[in-house]
Order: C-alpha cells, then structure tokens, then sequence
C-alpha cells in the first residue's frame, strides 16, 4: 500500500479521532444497541437498526484509520527549498483577477479543502508541485483546465 503522507499535526488528529472512536464512541454504541435489545421485539426497533448501522460504520472507519496511520509517512516543510511547492508547503496563488487564495498541500489522508488542506493528488495540488514562485500553471480539472499564478511559497 502507497504510504499516506501526513503533518505532524494530521497524524496526531487522526490518531485522537482513532482513540475517540475506539474507547468513546464504541462505548456509545454498545450501550445503544444495549438498550435497544432489552426493549424487546428487535426486528422492528429503528432503534437497534440505526445503533448497528452506526457500529458498523464507526468499525469500517477504525479499520480505515490504522490503515492509514500505519502507512503513513510524516511530511514536515523543511524550508529547503521555500521557493518550491513541496507537500507541507503553503501556497498561495491566483486565478486571473479573482482574489489570492491560500492552500497547504497534504497527503489524501489530511485533506480537507475548507480548512485550506489540499491533496497533492489532487488537480491543483498535482499541478502545483514543484512549480516555484511566479509560474503559471495549468491545472486540468475534470471541469475543464485552468491556469493559476503562484504568488508565494512558504
């Protein structure tokens, strides 16, 4: 399996919501599903139905969370190369005359575009790695491509 590149920062949030899901909200769960089976007549308590659902889930997300966290490889931006965007770096770009916009680039594991946190597996993080400081790069969206100009590199 790829390895999932992770800050410092993504690994530890994964590993506490591992820990959560592992000692807290099993814990919910059991006592749910508890509950639901001493209300008797289990085939039809939404209930007991919904609590297995939520177990099931919460127990494909444990196994999905030691998955990566056991692949992973912590990315930290070293300032190498601070012209260069590099995963962990902060990018900041623009699209024509639209406002600059801010992105750190992270592993798939770690993405989450409303925070900020792009994939470098990603259109745009695919196209902005290894670009430096005032190139314009093509990034080829399932929408359509579009170009960018990179304004900094931290």
């Amino acid at each position: 399996m790829p390895p999932s590149y992770l800050t410092r920062h993504g690994y530890q949030k994964l590993q506490d919501e591992l820990d959560y899901l592992r000692t807290i909200k099993r814990q919910e769960v059991a006592n749910r599903l508890h509950e639901a089976m001493e209300g008797g007549e289990l085939i039809e308590d939404a209930e007991y139905e919904a609590a297995k659902n939520e177990q099931a889930f919460i127990e494909g997300r444990i196994q999905e969370l030691v998955t990566i966290l056991a692949n992973a490889k912590i990315i930290e931006n070293s300032g190498s190369k601070k012209d260069v965007v590099q995963i962990a770096a902060k990018v900041t770009i623009q699209e024509g005359s639209n406002e600059p916009e801010t992105y750190t680039i992270v592993g798939h594991a770690e993405a989450n575009p409303r925070e900020g946190l792009i994939s470098n597996e990603s259109p745009i993080g695919r196209a902005l790695l290894e670009h430096h400081v005032d190139d314009i790069v093509t990034v080829e969206a399932p929408s359509g491509s579009y170009k960018v100009r990179i304004l900094k590199v931290e």
